[in-house]
């Protein structure tokens, strides 16, 4: 399926890990011009020759800390620099190493640290991208959430707060956005296993028997400890959502905005 993305221009923010790369990885295999916005220079770099390699020879990469308004407008300068205008905008930063504990062990400053680069990064992208959006002749803004917004768990009270005004957001800028031709969408992860899942995973006692890189012992641990079951009895690889953010990143989407996706392996929700 052609998705009319060659040659179009895109910007992955938490892009050099998990979810985010996988979907640069898509962009990139359809033809795309892809940049990479992440804080790790080595995964940075890895990640642009991974890109180069799939179909997006002028793949760019540039260390951004996106919790810093000056350091995301940055990246954006830059980006305009090579591009006049943008086609793709996808925020996947997500807080992979802070709020999820119960509600009683986080302080204040977990609390902002979560909502800084779980909602506040996604809106420093938005606001830095704009204008380049609204210079193309399409665009989309794709925002990844996460299902634990529709199905609650007390270990991640303020990661699905943060990820719940992440959606709440993307609903609201695909009204305000509209009269400018530009989509708006959420795509909402259930448990897939990124790099943050297989790192808890490890830590875990060798007496559970749990092999960090089996989707199935990854569901398992889902299962018993976040009570988040799916369908399927296997937890998602990253490389299966890519297409989904791809497809509702590209021009061949061209009346779906507003939307939740999830991407769960099925569940009641």
């Amino acid at each position: 399926m052609d998705l009319g993305l060659g040659g179009a221009r895109v910007v992955v923010s938490g892009g050099s890990k998990g979810m985010g790369r996988a979907a640069a990885e898509r962009f990139a295999a359809d033809g795309a011009q892809v940049a990479v916005l992440a804080r790790g220079k080595d995964a940075l770099e890895e990640t642009v020759e991974a890109l180069r390699g799939l179909g997006s020879p002028d793949a760019l990469g540039i260390p951004t800390d996106l919790t810093d308004a000056n350091s995301v407008q940055a990246a954006f300068d830059t980006v305009t620099e090579r591009w006049d205008s943008l086609n793709v905008l996808v925020n996947a930063a997500g807080p992979v190493e802070v709020g999820v504990r119960p509600f009683d062990e986080l302080d204040d400053a977990e609390w902002l640290a979560t909502f800084d680069i779980g909602t506040l990064s996604a809106v420093r992208c938005v606001r830095a991208a704009l204008p380049a959006l609204r210079a193309a002749e399409w665009a989309r803004i794709v925002n990844v959430s996460a299902h634990s917004t529709r199905r609650q768990s007390p270990r991640l009270v303020a990661y699905t707060a943060a990820k719940s005004a992440l959606t709440s957001l993307s609903k609201n800028l695909a009204q305000s956005l509209a009269p400018d031709g530009i989509l708006v969408n959420t795509v909402s992860p259930g448990s897939f296993l990124s790099p943050a899942l297989k790192g808890y995973l490890r830590t875990l006692p060798p007496e559970r028997g749990i092999d960090p890189d089996s989707l199935a012992d990854a569901m398992r641990v889902i299962r018993e400890d976040y009570d988040h079951p799916a369908f399927l009895p296997r937890a998602g690889d990253p490389t299966e959502i890519g297409p989904v953010i791809a497809f509702v990143g590209s021009r061949l989407n061209s009346y779906m905005t507003g939307a939740n996706i999830n991407v769960d392996g099925g569940s009641d929700f």
